[in-house]
C-alpha cells in the first residue's frame, strides 16, 4: 500500500551538485532544505552527518533561495558542505544510539554485546579509532564490566563510546 511519500528517490533526472533524497530509503525521512536546522542530520554527498553550520541567502533578482550546509560525518569526523535550493527534498537519516554491555572481544576483532533484553549481537567489530578501540579491549581485560555505545544510520553502525558500568548500590 502506498503512503503517498516519494520513496527517497531523485525527484528529476537533472544531475544537481546538491544531494536530493537518493539513499537508503527506509533509513531517511525526506525533508526541504529550507527546515533543515543547525544540530540536526542531514545526508550530504551520500554519508550521515551532523550539521554544524547552515546559512541561507535570500532570493535574489533571479532565481531562488539557496541553502548551504556544513556538516560533520557522524562516523569518519569528515567535514563535508552542500548547496542547493531552499525548496529542494533532502534526506535526514534516522539516527540510532544504543548502549549494550560488552560480553566479549574475539581475537580477530569482534565485539559480542548484550542488549538491555538480553539479545546477543556479535557482528560489529571494534572501532577504527585506535584509542576508543584500545580503551574497549583494555577494560574487557580488566573485568570490568563495560557499556558500548552503537550509533547506527543509513545501514552502518559503530562503537562510538564506552563507559565502565557503575556499581550497583
Amino acid at each position: 500500500a502506498s503512503t503517498g511519500w516519494i520513496s527517497c528517490g531523485k525527484m528529476s533526472d537533472a544531475e544537481d551538485d546538491y544531494d536530493a533524497a537518493d539513499s537508503g530509503a527506509a533509513d531517511c525521512v525526506p525533508i526541504a532544505a529550507g527546515d533543515v536546522r543547525k544540530g540536526g542530520f542531514l545526508l550530504v554527498k551520500g554519508k550521515p552527518c551532523k550539521i554544524v553550520d547552515c546559512s541561507k541567502a535570500k532570493v535574489g533578482k533571479h532565481g531562488a533561495a539557496k541553502c548551504h550546509f556544513i556538516g560533520v560525518d557522524i562516523f569518519t569526523g569528515k567535514k563535508h558542505e552542500s548547496i542547493c535550493p531552499a525548496s529542494a527534498s533532502l534526506s535526514e537519516p534516522i539516527v540510532s544510539r544504543i548502549e549494550y554491555q560488552l560480553v566479549d572481544v574475539t581475537d580477530d576483532g569482534y565485539i559480542s554485546l548484550m542488549a538491555k533484553d538480553n539479545s546477543m549481537r556479535d557482528d560489529l567489530k571494534l572501532p577504527d579509532d585506535e584509542a576508543l578501540a584500545k580503551k574497549i579491549q583494555t577494560g574487557f581485560d580488566d573485568g570490568d564490566e563495560v557499556l558500548v555505545t552503537i550509533l547506527g544510520a543509513v545501514g552502518t553502525e559503530q562503537a562510538i563510546e564506552m563507559k565502565k558500568a557503575q556499581a550497583a548500590a
